[in-house]
């Protein structure tokens, strides 16, 4: 189902979503090689500071976050994205010329804050067009490119940095996003109409804020997805075997290709318990082997069922969280983004800090989140059914 004029074909609108998207991942994964070259150029006696220019950027997205999505709610999406975008590429100019660390934390801080824009109005420009099980099965398509960035994106900086430089890598990152804004600013007409937009204020913030828990299939939706986010950032937090990370995503993009296939046959709520359920049993056995001394067979088979029925539930909890917010679509997508993105680093926090070398402390962590998450989705079934 859809509704509203549906002006690209499926196919292009999914991939330029996902591209837009992908702006946000290979802006964090494809500067991890360059930065020890960073580090000996702007702070050789504070090796260990180059790693806010990661966490800055993570702060200024979160920021950005909770600004994006109510003003494209106010001036429409594609100003939002153009202006974004326009600061995004300013700011990666600014970090290829830093003269200091200071100057590079303060602007990836600045293009952290315009990530932000083709992360939350991607969503707002999918609700605008389509709704129900479409919407799902458009964001398991863009989750697949999505997915395989953070898995090429390292070895891309990797090549830059030896060949060029790594100030370098950041004009890549502004090529990338200005390719991306491009294609929406030429192909894409704007999704919001004048006569929807909705006046920025904060009060109006804060009614639609209301709004998007106020109904409780969004609500245990926004909850569920956090639970999600939580997974598997303690995973990665945890790992220390980064070298099968491709192959890792390559997993999450299968399960993604999966779920576009079958989650129009079989509904989101079922593939949603399915995965949860999955995890579960697998986070199980992993409990049981650590008890026993471990194996990393086992921790890698669990690593890999982490990240596939990912695959299924983060598209599919995004559109149930969206359905029924399309005259609310940018606030709504912003406040899903933050809340989930936000809880899931908290929740994550304690149970990656319980890594203590072998996997039970954590995977018993992850296996109450689970229940959780489980118990989330049966909830979610419940309400569907109402």
């Amino acid at each position: 189902m859809s509704h509203g004029p549906r002006q690209l074909r499926q196919a292009e609108f999914v991939a330029m979503i996902a591209m837009s998207s992908g702006s946000v991942a290979f802006a964090i994964d494809g500067m991890l090689p360059a930065l020890p070259d960073i580090a000996a150029a702007l702070s050789p006696d504070r090796p260990n500071s180059v790693q806010l220019i990661v966490t800055c950027f993570m702060l200024g997205m979160a920021l950005g976050t909770l600004v994006m999505g109510p003003v494209s709610d106010a001036v429409g999406r594609k100003p939002v994205i153009a202006g974004a975008m326009g600061i995004y590429v300013l700011a990666a100019l600014a970090c290829w010329a830093a003269p200091s660390l200071e100057t590079m934390v303060a602007s990836r801080v600045v293009m952290g804050f315009a990530a932000a824009a083709p992360r939350v109005v991607s969503m707002a420009l999918v609700r605008d067009l389509y709704s129900g099980r479409t919407i799902a099965r458009i964001m398991s398509f863009a989750m697949v490119v999505f997915t395989l960035v953070p898995a090429l994106a390292p070895s891309i900086g990797h090549y830059i940095t030896d060949w060029f430089g790594w100030r370098f890598v950041f004009i890549s990152f502004g090529v990338f996003g200005a390719i991306a804004a491009a294609w929406i600013m030429i192909r894409q007409p704007e999704t919001l109409a004048p006569e929807n937009r909705r006046p920025l204020n904060l009060r109006r913030i804060w009614d639609a804020t209301k709004e998007v828990y106020s109904i409780r299939i969004t609500r245990l939706s926004i909850i569920a997805k956090m639970l999600v986010s939580a997974t598997i950032l303690s995973l990665l937090s945890s790992t220390q075997q980064i070298n099968w990370f491709g192959l890792l995503a390559i997993f999450a993009t299968s399960a993604s290709l999966l779920n576009a296939k079958f989650v129009v046959r079989f509904g989101m709520q079922r593939m949603i318990r399915m995965a949860f359920t999955i995890q579960l049993l697998l986070t199980a056995a992993l409990v049981i082997s650590s008890a026993h001394g471990g194996h990393f067979g086992i921790y890698l088979l669990w690593s890999m069922g982490q990240f596939m029925p990912a695959g299924f539930t983060i598209g599919n909890l995004s559109a149930l969280a969206m359905e029924p917010m399309g005259h609310i679509a940018g606030i709504a997508a912003s406040v899903i983004a933050a809340v989930s993105t936000i809880g899931g680093v908290l929740i994550a926090i304690p149970i990656g800090r319980a890594f203590d070398g072998t996997a039970l402390p954590f995977s018993i962590g992850i296996f109450l989140v689970l229940c959780i998450a489980l118990y989330t989705a049966i909830l979610i079934g419940r309400e569907a059914t109402n």
